[in-house]
């Protein structure tokens, strides 16, 4: 077998023994038995490795979508069968967006997520999730609610956390931890047959050890419960914010992992294949699924190097259920939650967020995407993410900044004279440069400031103004242009425009100033012999 194949085959197996403890709790959180999170988590493995591009991606159901599942379900009076019917419908609707929005080319809206929001994103949610175990391995029960009451409720519990449950944890996790020495070592899933055999060893679950217990396997064949398109109304509107949050966990674990080993992705790709897994997951009658941080970075840690680890990982859930659902039933859920937290545990270190500090760029955008998962909420706080992202590339655009630029000795290269000292600004021109792209917030501000700054030096006979920078003017900055033209005639400035693009030279002829137009150059040296030019032909008729 080639090295690829084993390590996929080691990395599935790992997967599988995450992903069924994963599936028992997630379904626990919508309110459905166990088997709909673990057929899902099949049918999604399948179907991404089908249709998706990432290998590392375990498209499955996941803590976030079960939440929203669970307030969309009781939002409706069904029970029983009906519930998992409905269930299904929901994850259907998702799979119909999914593939619209893939269709839309709407991929490229996650342009907008930048780095720094993907790096907080990834820390916030591993400790959301992380944190979520910890109730597990003290053996208590805490409600749902937000991360500061949840962490004081957590302490609170201390006098009755259960001491065989900690214990069992805890060696769980050591035991997780020295494995991974040895990459080539199933290290979850010994683990998780180590854990089944000391129970049945040691009788745990007399001891007040919880377990999984027994997992009903059966498939039902999909049917719709009796409701009206009223109801149905209702399920779509729950189905917009479930499929918004599917894809931000899914492609900030995606575009995550894609990022630390070079890979390549495509967001309408990936649109597309969650589209097609939560289709085929409500044949199945499965749970919402998508690309989970902590399957996601199980697979990345045991060494993944295909999508051949989803079907590996899917084929071993299949042969659990089919064999060793009895011996499952047996398996300590302290035992479960040890895994995911080894799972995620890499996923702390604050490097990357520390990088962000030293470069002094973004660091308050990761920090907040970090902390608005951890207050707000996956969904929210990836919107407020974004939000600050695009707050802050909206500060940095709309602060102007213009330099004043001389030409090197030399050579044909103009610079900022403010910056290399051995630069010479040629006699009677000033040659200013907009340092951002001249847009409606900023236009005025940035003529204004080459006003000010032309006006302070008396010997200034012509203004060069460069405007690489612009690509493409909006009307707001067109206007300012032109304005700024007619300022300088008014006081016997001439303007000389530089490498000046096409489409600007375009938009400025279309609004009638065909003289400015022509007034352009393509290069800030041809500009100065330009104004040089005209100045003497001035000065000869004078």
């Amino acid at each position: 077998m080639s090295r690829m194949r084993a390590n996929d085959l080691v990395a599935g197996l790992c997967v599988a023994g995450l992903m069924l403890p994963e599936g028992v709790a997630y379904a626990g959180i919508a309110g459905l038995a166990p088997q709909h999170a673990i057929f899902a988590g099949i049918a999604g493995c399948l179907a991404y490795a089908a249709a998706g591009r990432s290998r590392f991606a375990i498209v499955s159901a996941t803590s976030s979508s079960a939440a929203i599942l669970a307030a969309t379900l009781a939002a409706l009076p069904v029970s029983g069968a009906d519930r998992a019917a409905l269930a299904a419908i929901v994850v259907g609707m998702a799979g119909v967006l999914f593939l619209a929005a893939a269709a839309a080319r709407l991929g490229g809206l996650t342009g907008f997520i930048s780095r720094p929001v993907l790096r907080g994103f990834a820390l916030g949610i591993a400790v959301t999730i992380i944190l979520h175990q910890l109730p597990i391995i003290t053996g208590v029960a805490l409600p749902a609610s937000g991360i500061f009451a949840f962490c004081l409720a957590l302490v609170r519990s201390a006098p009755a956390w259960h001491i065989a449950s900690i214990a069992t944890g805890v060696a769980a996790f050591v035991l997780l931890v020295a494995l991974r020495r040895y990459p080539a070592i199933p290290g979850a899933f010994i683990v998780l047959v180590a854990g089944i055999a000391v129970a049945r060893w040691l009788g745990l679950q007399d001891h007040g050890v919880a377990v999984v217990g027994a997992v009903d396997t059966a498939l039902a064949w999909p049917s719709l419960p009796r409701l009206g398109w009223g109801d149905y109304s209702r399920l779509a509107q729950f189905t917009l914010p479930l499929v918004l949050i599917l894809f931000a966990e899914s492609w900030g674990t995606i575009r995550t992992m894609a990022l630390r080993h070079d890979d390549a992705v495509d967001a309408n790709r990936e649109l597309a294949a969650l589209g097609i897994a939560n289709l085929v997951s409500a044949l199945v009658q499965g749970m919402p699924v998508g690309a989970g941080f902590s399957a996601g970075s199980a697979s990345e840690a045991a060494g993944s190097t295909s999508r051949m680890t989803g079907v590996i990982a899917a084929i071993g859930l299949i042969l659990l259920i089919l064999f060793a659902m009895p011996l499952i039933a047996m398996l300590p859920e302290p035992v479960l939650a040890a895994v995911v937290i080894a799972a995620l545990i890499h996923a702390l270190d604050p490097a990357p967020i520390l990088r962000l500090w030293r470069l002094d760029r973004d660091q308050f955008v990761a920090l907040g995407a970090a902390g608005g998962v951890l207050v707000l909420g996956v969904l929210n706080g990836m919107l407020l993410a974004i939000a600050l992202s695009l707050a802050a590339l909206i500060q940095r655009l709309s602060t102007p900044r213009v330099a004043r630029l001389g030409r090197l000795e030399g050579s044909r290269d103009y610079v900022d004279v403010a910056r290399h000292a051995d630069a010479i600004a040629p006699p009677r021109i000033a040659i200013w440069r907009p340092t951002a792209p001249l847009f409606f917030a900023n236009a005025d501000r940035m003529f204004g400031l080459v006003v000010a700054g032309t006006r302070a030096d008396p010997a200034i006979r012509a203004v060069v103004l460069s405007l690489e920078e612009s690509y493409d003017l909006d009307s707001t900055a067109l206007d300012a242009l032109i304005e700024f033209d007619d300022e300088m005639a008014r006081i016997g400035l001439r303007v000389q425009l530089a490498r000046l693009h096409d489409r600007a030279r375009d938009l400025i002829v279309a609004a009638g100033k065909i003289d400015l137009g022509q007034r352009s150059s393509y290069s800030v040296d041809d500009a100065i012999c330009a104004v040089e030019a005209a100045m003497s032909g001035q000065e000869i008729k004078a």
